[in-house]
Parts: structure tokens; sequence; C-alpha cells
């Protein structure tokens, strides 16, 4: 990002590939260079690119990494932040309405020309001053774009303001009177049908499959009848049926007789962006569109102007890059509409730029908010989004943020019967699931319980701080203090809260714990005693405080010896849920390579590439020795801390109410925001805890199916130095769609779930399996348990798939041959001139095929991207596969649901095995109990799903062509009633796949 004193016109342009490079030299000339050519020939640069850090990772240019780069991103996102673009020449010209004449690296000339012509014409208009000062600190920096940037602007006016401090340029919110409930007029069939032909347009040609859509899901719109049974509908709606409009009209015509907003959840981010691009139909423009439709997520997704703040307030003692990338995130800030740094406006290849540390280091932090205490709370992006969403008609959310939302609300209706404590949201009474066959997936996330090292030593970190370490981590007596300061009643409560936390993981807790075998301990030995009951926390007497709670009393001083920590409670039963996983799960302990071990063959599952293990797991019972009396020792200790944390609760209501004529609406605002965060970010979670921990000691069995699902996993996390791996006792429902169904669905009056792939199709479709396949799709998403009977729609998809598609399954190619399985993807992406999405089921063979096919593919002028491999995120690795139609994409999971490629840029999709489900103990337990007593059928099922969603990436609209070809020669032939009518695999070798997909995408005469 920085440089000395260069110009773009002194640049030598190129572009990323393997071998050998194309280039322009300052003079014009176009060349062809190897690495070593370049280097010799412009040993110091500079270089102008599009994407330095990809091209130098793509093109094996270390160098490019200390030498001087003009890099057109940059400019492009200080002249246009907050828009959409490709990181690649073609992704830029799109975006700049550029015309290609020309292609590759002599596109890049233009690109600058066309960047600095539209700096110049801001440098005329209202931004002027700022972007001049925020240019002057940039040079200031050693941004190598300044002194271009600054002769582009000109002389003229300058911002005094510093350009950092954006806060101060934001728009404020303004509190308005809640919004009285909506109505409940119902919305017709006509209705819907006609407000679908006006989001068309009057040109449009109406699809009989999307209009009857439309009209069938306008029952979710009906009045209901009966509290706790709302109108479900479940509508699949095959790929091409225009779903995504189809349940706009109904919804956005209901939302605007009736005055009530209809939430749409999804399960993926591409679908929100896709949806949000839909809702231009509905209103073009802009203003209005931002006040009738809000896109929410969590916290974590948003910019934190107070961590931001505090980045900026040290900015001057930061690195020149650090600097350059806070002015540059600066102004985005200015120019987003939501302020969501991953997923929204903010380009996704941004963080390559700033560093994925700057970007987690500015965004909100899970129960970091200070809320009312914050200086920029009327300026705070989420509480923006939050307010406009209890206005909008359309709120587009995403599954997890709807069921936890709608958790909080359930528990805070059973814990506050006055509501003194109101949600920051009010639930819906409409919703569209779309992705609905992920309703459970995301049910099994938002619904489960983990007791672990980081997720403890987080709650520990979030109630006493940063403990000495250098973090700006605030405790939870820095929130409280000057709300409680000079309050013994609610001072004392906080102390003992505070001395309680100390029986959570203590800073090192992980060298601790992964340090057990290289200290000598054996894992096949016999585990260490149980700790003392009780440690660190002395017994005080009790004292009575406000309202008659009992609580302990002050303490007068916390000494914690260093031995404390060897008696902590929670680090003790780690140690004892470790000893039990490594004792009870066959083959090495994680992070252990295995001597000796080869590549080809290689299991994948639980295992990286290199032959590591990433996870071992095993069932909590039976118990292993010492294991239940360190469980009963944590039980103590942690309710010890539940209970100051409950008095402390009650105290702060108290205070609402009792200094209801002293307290400003702030002081007021911010004590009811810190009831919400105790309860949700401590009580809630200590709760859950407790009940996990004392399953332990039970040993008597249940009858019938568990509710539950316990059991322990070691893991490496996010986060964790190498060789520290996490270990934790986890609670899953066995069926994840009975609190998704009480808590989301019940409350609610009407629930449309649609997705293609709702139901397992299977053989001729005679009635009985009709109705069974219906059965299923209701026990996938919760209706089951509704007492309403939900009504069922099916729109076959339009898509002549016998002449749009071919469907290959290759039988030559041994799937555990890395290198067999890396010639194959190579030809067949060679064979289809690019536009290949290639889908796997793990990551390390995702990774080893990369290796080995990208620089081929490239000189065959085939740029290849991958998720886990390119340092972007998923957005911008479909946008680039969209953009540059030659490109070939590898992905797992992500890229297989919820991607929409249309058109010549994905014409080829090649999956390199069937997709099973994982076999852990999860999938045991639920193949076991739920399965109805055919275990195989359940997996069949889940795999026949998965292989529809890949399919259903292929043809996205009536003039698309396309090639599936499965490299899996143990396909069963009972998952082929995955595929659509009209497709009839073939079972072949890979050169007769390879000639087939050539001769399927040659023109015919």
């Amino acid at each position: 990002m920085t440089a000395a004193t260069f110009s773009p016109d002194d640049a030598w342009a190129l572009t990323a590939r393997h071998e050998t490079l194309p280039v322009l030299s300052p003079d014009g000339e176009l060349l062809a260079l190897t690495p070593e050519e370049l280097r010799r020939r412009a040993p110091h640069g500079p270089f102008l690119i599009v994407h330095a850090p990809a091209t130098a990772r793509r093109s094996r240019l270390g160098f490019l990494r200390e030498s001087p780069c003009f890099d057109l991103l940059e400019l492009f996102a200080f002249i246009h932040p907050a828009r959409a673009a490709a990181p690649t020449p073609r992704g830029l010209a799109l975006s700049l309405g550029i015309e290609e004449t020309e292609t590759g690296v002599t596109l890049l000339p233009r690109l600058l020309s066309r960047l600095l012509a539209d700096l110049r014409q801001q440098a005329a208009g209202p931004l002027a001053p700022i972007l001049r000062a925020s240019a002057r600190q940039l040079t200031e920096a050693g941004w190598i774009w300044g002194s271009t940037v600054r002769d582009a602007l000109g002389d003229g006016p300058t911002s005094s303001a510093d350009p950092l401090r954006v806060w101060q340029s934001l728009p404020k919110w303004e509190e308005s009177a809640p919004p009285p409930p909506p109505a409940a007029q119902p919305v017709t069939a006509a209705e819907a049908r006609a407000r679908l032909h006006d989001l068309l347009g009057p040109t449009a040609e109406m699809r009989a499959g999307q209009a009857d859509f439309a009209a069938a899901v306008t029952a979710a719109f009906l009045p209901r009848e009966t509290r706790g049974a709302p109108h479900v509908v479940l509508a699949e709606a095959g790929t091409g049926t225009g779903k995504t409009l189809g349940y706009l009209a109904p919804a956005s015509l209901w939302a605007e007789r009736n005055g009530g907003a209809v939430w749409i959840s999804t399960y993926t981010r591409h679908l929100q962006r896709q949806i949000e691009a839909e809702t231009r139909r509905l209103h073009p423009d802009d203003a209005l569109r931002r006040e009738r439709v809000v896109l929410r997520k969590g916290r974590e997704n948003y910019l934190c102007l107070l961590n931001y703040e505090d980045m900026v307030v040290n900015a001057a003692t930061r690195p020149p890059a650090v600097r350059i990338a806070l002015l540059l995130l600066a102004r985005w800030a200015l120019a987003t509409r939501e302020g969501d740094l991953f997923g929204g406006d903010l380009p996704g290849w941004f963080s390559e730029f700033a560093g994925s540390g700057l970007l987690t280091a500015v965004a909100d932090r899970r129960g970091e908010c200070i809320h009312g205490a914050c200086p920029h709370y009327h300026t705070c992006f989420v509480e923006h989004s939050v307010r406009r969403a209890k206005h909008a008609d359309l709120v587009i959310a995403n599954h997890a943020l709807v069921m936890s939302q709608a958790a909080w609300a359930s528990m805070g209706s059973a814990e506050d019967e006055d509501q003194d404590t109101p949600d920051e949201d009010t639930l819906p009474t409409r919703y569209v699931f779309d992705e609905g066959h992920h309703i459970s997936d995301a049910a099994d996330s938002a619904f489960s319980a983990e007791f672990s090292g980081l997720e403890a030593a987080e709650l520990r970190r979030w109630l006493l701080g940063a403990e000495g370490r250098r973090s700006r981590a605030r405790g939870l007596r820095r929130r409280l203090d000057d709300l409680i300061i000079g309050m013994p009643a609610l001072e004392t409560p906080l102390d003992a809260v505070l001395l309680a936390a100390r029986a959570l993981p203590a800073p090192g807790w992980s060298a601790r714990l992964n340090g057990d075998d290289r200290n000598g301990n054996d894992p096949d030995r016999s585990p260490p005693a149980a700790p003392p009951a009780d440690p660190v926390l002395p017994e005080l007497p009790p004292q009575t405080g406000l309202s008659g709670v009992f609580l302990p009393a002050e303490p007068q001083a916390i000494l914690i010896p260093d031995e404390a920590v060897l008696a902590n409670p929670s680090e003790a039963l780690l140690r004892q849920l470790r000893q039990q996983a490594l004792a009870r799960t066959s083959g090495r302990e994680p992070g252990q390579r295995q001597h000796g071990q080869r590549e080809p063959g290689q299991r994948e599952t639980g295992q990286r590439e290199t032959g590591r293990r990433d996870n071992a797991e095993c069932d909590l019972h039976p118990t292993s020795p010492g294991l239940e009396e360190a469980a009963q020792a944590l039980v103590r200790a942690l309710m010890r801390l539940a209970e100051p944390l409950k008095t402390l609760i009650h105290r702060l209501k108290a205070r609402l109410s009792e200094d209801t004529d002293a307290l400003d609406s702030t002081t007021r605002t911010r004590i009811e925001a810190m009831i919400r965060a105790i309860r949700r970010r401590a009580l809630s979670r200590i709760e859950a805890w407790t009940a996990m921990l004392e399953q332990i000691s039970r040993t008597e069995a249940e009858e019938g199916p568990p509710t539950y699902i316990h059991f322990i996993r070691i893991a490496r996390q996010h986060g964790q130095k190498p060789g520290e791996y996490d270990v934790g006792l986890h609670r899953h429902w066995l069926d994840p769609t009975i609190p998704f169904a009480l808590t989301a669905a019940a409350p609610a009056q009407g629930l449309l779930i649609t997705s293609a792939t709702l139901r397992d199709e299977t053989g001729d479709q005679n009635e009985g399996r009709a109705e069974a396949a219906w059965d299923m799709a209701e026990a996938r998403t919760g209706a089951s348990h509704l007492p309403a009977p939900a009504l069922r729609a099916a729109l076959a998809s339009p898509f002549d798939y016998a002449r749009q598609t071919e469907t290959l399954i290759v039988t030559d190619v041994n799937p555990e041959d890395a290198e067999a399985v890396a010639a194959a993807y190579r030809t067949l992406f060679q064979a289809s001139g690019g536009g290949g999405l290639g889908l796997f089921t793990a990551i390390s063979r995702l990774r080893a095929v990369h290796r080995r096919i990208a620089a081929p593919l490239e000189a065959a002028g085939l740029p290849l991207y991958a998720q886990h491999v390119d340092a972007m995120d998923n957005a911008s690795l479909v946008d680039i596969f969209r953009t540059e139609t030659e490109s070939c994409l590898l992905g797992t999971d992500a890229m297989r649901d919820g991607v929409d490629v249309p058109g010549q840029a994905l014409r080829l999709v090649v999956f390199e095995r069937v997709p099973w489900p994982r076999p852990d103990i999860l999938h045991r337990e639920r193949r076991l109990h739920l399965s109805g007593g055919q275990p195989k059928d359940y997996d069949d099922r889940i795999a026949r799903l998965r292989l529809r969603q890949a399919f259903g990436r292929l043809i996205r609209s009536a003039e698309d062509r396309g090639v599936f070809v499965l490299l899996d020669r143990r396909t069963p032939s009972r998952l082929l009633d995955a595929f659509p009518r009209g497709v009839t695999p073939v079972r072949t070798g890979i050169a007769d796949a390879v000639a087939r997909v050539s001769r399927f995408f040659t023109p015919q005469n």
C-alpha cells in the first residue's frame, strides 16, 4: 500500500497467471514474461495491478509484497466506496461501465484513466473537501496513490475535520413511537397474481408456475384462528419457478395493507443478497427501498463505532499500512447503507488489504456492546437497523438471527411477566423461511449448548475484563461502574460475581490443558484425582440485601495464589473431559501426525490432508473415574456465580422502579440493556452449563428416545495456536425442530416454508410414497410439531432438463487417489472451456486437488479459484466466477447451496463423491431414533437431497445448458432419484466423460 515517490505512468502493468505472465511495459510493449524474467526487467517496479495480494499468491511473485504496487482496487475503494466490483480487471470494467474492447493486461490503463476521470468529477462535487482531507492524510501515511489522487482532486477547499472521525458526520437515529400491532387482513390469490404482474412489468411473460406459487402461498397470510396454531404453508418450488418474486408479491401486499413487517429468513448470505436485489423491482427508488426494506444480521457483522474509535485514537502510533486501511475504511463508513462489514457493501476483498485482524477489531463483538453508555449510541449502525426494522415492510434476515431472537423473547416472557425489559425486537407475526430445508441445521446450532475452554474463558473475560493483558475487553465492573458507584446494595453482588468468575478458565488455560501429555501425563493411565471441592471461593456469611434477596457478603480482599489455578474447577473438568475423549477415541491424538502416512488413500473424515486429525469425540456416558466429582465441583462454583448475578439483575430492576424520578432516559436505557446483557451473555449460559453438568451424574437410562444428545469433543478452534486444541461438553436436541416450533413458529400467525428441495422424491410417486415424502418434509421443517396441518404445494421446475443437461457418473476414477481425482477435474474443466464448479465434501481434498491443477489450468487460460485457498470471502469468489466466464471455482457445502450463477459462467458441475452425512455421534443418534427404524433410508435421504441441491446450481434459466459429473464409482442406483425427471445418468469412464463434455459444448453446425 505504501511507497515513496512513484507514478503509475512508470508502472509495469501485469495480471495474475501461473508461469508466464502477460505484462505491459511502461513504453506500451506487450510481453510474456516468467516471474524470474519480470524480476530482472523490473527489479524495483513499480507495478500496476488489480488485486496485488492475489496476484502475488497466484503468480508466485513473492517479491511483489516488497515492491511498490499501484493496486487499482485500492484506488477504486477510495473513489467508489460501497460499490460492488469483482476483484478482476473485467470485474472493475463492468462496475465502471467500460466496454471491454481490450481484455486482460491491456485493460488496466483504461481502468486507471476512468477512475481518475471519476475522481476529477467528484472534485467538483460536495464531497471534495473531505476527499482532499482524506487524500492529504493518506499521502502523509505513505499511500502510493496519494500524489496521484491529490493531483486529480486539484486545489480547493479542504475540510478541517479529521476524515477518520466519521462518527461526527454520520446521521443520528431518533426514537419514534412504537408501531401498533398489525392488522390481519388477508391477501387473496387474485391480488397476489396482480402484484406479481406489476413486479414483472407489463411486457414480461407470466410464468404459470410462478403465478400459481404466488397464489398458493397467500394461505400463510390468512388471519390466525387459534392461538399457538399458525397457518403453515410448505411450498416446494422447483429451480426456475421464480419463488423469490412469487412470495415477495403477497408478502409486500400484506405488509402494506396491515401495517406490519414480514420477516424473510434465509440460511446463506448469498440468498440474502439476491432477495435484497429483487426488492428493487418493488421499490426502484433507493430512499424508499431503504425505508421499506431492511437487511438484518447479527451484531458481530457490523462496524462498531466505539471499537473503530479505539483504533483511530491510536492511529498515529500504528504502522502506515494500518492508518491507510483505516482511512479507506472511513471512506466506506460514510457511504455504506447498512454498516455491514461481512457480506454487505464492504467489498469482500478489502480484508486482504486491511488484514482480517483489523476488521475483527472494529466489528461489534459478542456481549461487548454497552448500548446507551456508548458515545456513539445514536449513530450506531446496529441501532439504526433495529429501529428501521420496526417500521419496515420487509425485513431480510437469516435463520440464526430469527431463531435466537425468538428464543430470547420466549425466555424474557417466561421470566418477566410485566415485561420490565422488553426485547430490542418485537417478534413478527409473519415469516417466510426460504432455504427451508436448512431449518433443522440452523435450529441445531441455535438451540445447542456447549461448555468448552474457549466458551468459558470468553465468559470470564466478559466478566473480569483483560486481567492485565493487552486488550480492550471491558469487564462487568467497567460497564456498570457509574451506574452502581456509591450503592452498596449493587456493589456487593458485583464483587461477589467477580470473585466467583475466577472459577472459570484463567488466562493460559489452553497451554496448560494441551501441555498435559508434553509434561508426561500418559493418556492411557488413570486420570488424576478430582479437584478439591469448592476451590478458590471462601465461605462467607450471608447478608440481607435490597428486596430481601440473600447473597454473600462483600469480601474484604481477593487473593488468589498461583496454586489456585491448578485447583480451578473449570480447568479440572476440562482435563477430565479431555482424558476421557482421548482414552475412548481410536487412532491418534488430535494434532499428532501418523508416521509415514501416504496421501493417496488417506481417510478424510476427521483428518487434515497432512495426516493430522481435526477432532476427536466420544459419548459422555459411561463417565470415566473422576469426571463426576469434577462436574459436581464445577456445578457448585457455577451456582456461586449465578446467585449474585440474579441478585444484581433483581436490584438493577428495583432501581428502575425506586429511582424513577431521578433516572434520566439514557440511564434507564443503559440499565435495561445491562439487565438484558447479563441474562443473555452470562446467566443463561451458566444455567445451560449447570443443566449439562448435572447430566453427568445421571445413571438411569431414559425411556424411549432421549431429548438431548450429550458428547465430548476435542477440536482445533479458530484463533488457537498450533498444537492447541479446545475440549468441550456438547448438548444438542435430538430433534432440533422442536424448539424451533415452540419458540419461533408457534407464536407466529403465519409461516411460509419454501425450498427447491423440501421433499425426497424416490421412484414412482404413488399416493403412499408422495404422502411419506411430505411427512418427512414436515418433520425436517418442524411443521409436524404444530397443531394445525400444513398446506402443501409443489411447483415443478419449468426447465427441460433432458434437453438442457447431461449427467455422468464416472466409474474408473478411484475417489481415494488424489492424483486421479485431480486429473479428472483438470481434464473435465479443460473440456468445458472453463465455467466449472467443483464441489467437495472435505476441505483437505479440495486443497489437494487445487494444488495439483491450478498451474495447468492457468496455462490453458482457465483461472482457478477456490474456497479455503484464496483469501477472499465466498461472495467475492462467486462474483469473480460469475464475471470471469472462463474461470473455474472449487468449493464445499457453502457453494453447494444458495449460489445463483446463471448463463455461461457456470456450465459444468463436478462433485467428487457422494455427499453422505458425516458419521459422528449426532448423526448416529438421529439415524437411530428419527429414521423410523430405517437408518439406511435416513442416510440415503440426506445424500439425495444434497445431490439435488448440487444439481440445482447447474441450470438457472431456460437458456442455460450444462453437464453434471459425479466422480464416485460407488454411487448406488437408489440415489439417482435425486436428479430431476427426464435426467438419465450415464455411467462411463473418465475418457468418455471428457469426450461427452467436449461434444456437449461444441457448437453444432
